[in-house]
């Protein structure tokens, strides 16, 4: 199943990842991230459940070909800096060029005299109902990224009203002319190639919490896991991880609950049997170091009470014998 948008920044062959995610262009890192567990819990196998067979496909479908690499790109700092610069360049060339007929919100931002306010305004009340009904995805994303472009637009001193330029067909795949009928060629952004090999999400927080962990950010690396485990409470690698984390904490008790429940789910996970194994020997350990404390102490306590008390005996004898001596 591969996905088309004809309109906002898509038509300009690029990939508007701010408007799959329903954020902002302006958002920052913690807004995006909220959004898109917000999206991945929506669409993840599970919480479809209670759906028909075609709509769990299709949110599946969703979830890994758009909002997974949207996610992917705006998460990661080298990325999203880059894309950032792409996507200010996008919003001069439609700015330059005609950019098809705007919908009503489109034309509104493009005159507000608030384009701020009526901006995040809007595309807040899209992102809220962006996939709720699945049918509606690529439309209500397709609306997104309208505003996304005619922001960009203002934000470059220009807007779309009163042009006096002829406007660009835009084309939907169903109306794809051929040669003979236009010298225009069409700007359909391309159907995304299938993955080689697909990335779950929770694998997305594993393989960063394994590069926080190996650094010794122990708390982001906890960060990243629980975040996994909200999404796939039953990810056996996400709780062995945790498990070991916790570990390297000295916090045993969590240590044993997260490898105890990486076990149940999968019994064979080599992770977790050996970060048992190895709690197990601290634990032990700890126990020899505390008996032999206790048994040293009470040596000790018994050694003071058969002490015989010298300062008293001499002092006594001492008493005795200087009153004894004058006596004879």
């Amino acid at each position: 199943m591969s996905f088309q948008i004809d309109r906002g920044l898509f038509q300009f062959d690029f990939a508007d990842h701010h408007a799959v995610l329903g954020v902002p262009i302006d958002a920052d890192a913690q807004t995006i991230r909220k959004r898109y567990l917000k999206i991945a819990r929506r669409l993840h196998p599970d919480s479809c459940a209670s759906e028909s067979e075609e709509d769990r496909q299709r949110a599946s479908q969703f979830l890994s070909k758009l909002v997974n690499p949207a996610w992917k790109q705006l998460s990661q700092e080298k990325e999203r800096s880059e894309y950032d610069l792409l996507l200010k360049l996008k919003g001069q060339q439609a700015s330059r060029q005609s950019s098809g007929e705007l919908s009503t919100l489109g034309k509104e931002l493009s005159t507000a005299s608030n384009p701020d306010h009526f901006y995040h305004t809007s595309l807040k009340g899209l992102a809220d109902k962006q996939y709720d009904h699945l049918d509606q995805v690529l439309e209500i994303t397709g609306q997104i990224s309208e505003l996304n472009m005619v922001y960009l637009m203002r934000k470059e001193g220009q807007t779309t009203a009163g042009t006096s330029e002829p406007k660009k067909a835009i084309y939907t795949g169903s109306n794809l002319p051929d040669s003979s009928q236009s010298s225009v060629r069409p700007t359909t952004r391309p159907a995304p190639q299938p993955q080689a090999c697909r990335e779950s999400i929770a694998d997305q927080y594993y393989r960063r919490a394994e590069g926080y962990a190996s650094k010794n950010n122990f708390a982001q690396a906890i960060l990243e896991l629980r975040d996994a485990l909200e999404i796939e409470p039953r990810n056996s690698r996400c709780h062995a991880l945790l498990g070991m984390v916790y570990l390297k904490q000295n916090q045993a008790t969590m240590a044993k609950i997260h490898f105890n429940k990486a076990l149940e789910i999968e019994p064979e996970n080599a992770m977790a049997n050996q970060g048992k194994q190895q709690l197990e020997q601290v634990q032990k350990a700890s126990g020899k170091a505390n008996d032999a404390g206790a048994t040293s102490a009470r040596a000790a306590s018994q050694k003071s009470a058969t002490k015989p008390n010298k300062s008293s005996n001499q002092s006594g004898g001492g008493l005795f014998g200087l009153f004894g001596g004058k006596k004879k």
